[in-house]
């Protein structure tokens, strides 16, 4: 098997085929609801081994910021969007809230299996499958550990056919081997820019209207009161509470390479910032900080 609403995943029945198809596939762009229109390149493509699926299941593990805790998320209802599931079945949506010091325990394991209406002779597979997704969120320093969809195969086998993790970019520096899959071309070249400048918490967005705020609450209320009037925000950017001349420098050069962005807005709040002649060509220019 060459998602699957992009036209991304693709069935074959011979190698021959998958290499045909495969050819056809590199060098075109990916587009889908979580791209820019413009879509991302595909460089690489996976083959896997199709197989013949009875249900198709979700089990995630995230941190819910409310209860402040990482939470375990299972539903019988796999293969679709989860916020969907949540608008339109929300019963159907089970969770189990994990204590970090005690772990993933093996009857909240049970009881979301049972929840999910696996039958008795899974109920220990899975169990098992979701402390280890527990344990690979825990040590890799996960935002999200995502199976979707976790299947049953019609020879009854419990199999994870696709997953999606997210990584906290602030525990990287404990990850040399994931930092080493990082695939710039798959990322918005402004973005990448901005991170080689030292300029970490920008997002590139579609608007005009560039902003340089300091907090990201306040980065988020700037933009939405910005669209609540009709403007449209070509970034986010937490430029931080302490910086150097240099970085807002580098912001502003960010911002003059876009080609969309017209105006530039700048809400620095409580902020006081010695300004001397600013050499846009000179990212190091003075060492005062802003308070």
């Amino acid at each position: 098997m060459l998602g699957g609403k992009a036209g991304s995943i693709k069935v074959v029945s011979s190698a021959e085929e998958a290499g045909k198809l495969a050819g056809q596939m590199l060098g075109t762009r990916l587009v889908t609801y979580q791209t820019t229109p413009k879509g991302v390149p595909v460089s690489k493509v996976l083959v896997a081994e199709a197989v013949e699926v009875s249900r198709e299941l979700y089990l995630s593990v995230i941190v819910d910021n409310t209860h402040r805790l990482p939470v375990m998320i299972a539903s019988e209802a796999g293969g679709m969007e989860i916020e969907e599931v949540a608008r339109v079945s929300p019963e159907k949506i089970l969770k189990a809230y994990i204590d970090p010091a005690a772990g993933f325990q093996p009857f909240q394991g049970r009881k979301l299996a049972y929840g999910m209406n696996l039958s008795p002779e899974l109920i220990r597979t899975a169990t098992e499958l979701m402390a280890n997704l527990y344990r690979l969120f825990r040590e890799k320093d996960c935002s999200l550990a995502e199976i979707n969809p976790l299947v049953i195969t019609n020879e009854g086998k419990l199999l994870a056919l696709d997953a999606k993790l997210n990584f906290d970019d602030n525990a990287l520096f404990r990850h040399k081997d994931i930092q080493e899959l990082h695939d710039p071309e798959q990322e918005d070249p402004l973005e990448v820019k901005a991170i080689s400048l030292g300029v970490r918490n920008y997002i590139k967005l579609d608007g005009s209207i560039a902003c340089m705020v300091n907090g990201a609450g306040l980065a988020m209320a700037v933009l939405d009161l910005l669209t609540q009037v009709g403007g449209r925000p070509a970034n986010f950017l937490d430029i931080g509470t302490v910086n150097t001349h240099g970085r807002v420098v580098n912001a502003f050069k960010i911002f003059t390479t876009d080609p969309r962005v017209k105006t530039v807005l700048v809400n620095i709040f409580e902020g006081k910032l010695p300004l001397p002649s600013l050499d846009l060509d000179n990212p190091a220019v003075g060492k005062s900080t802003m308070t």
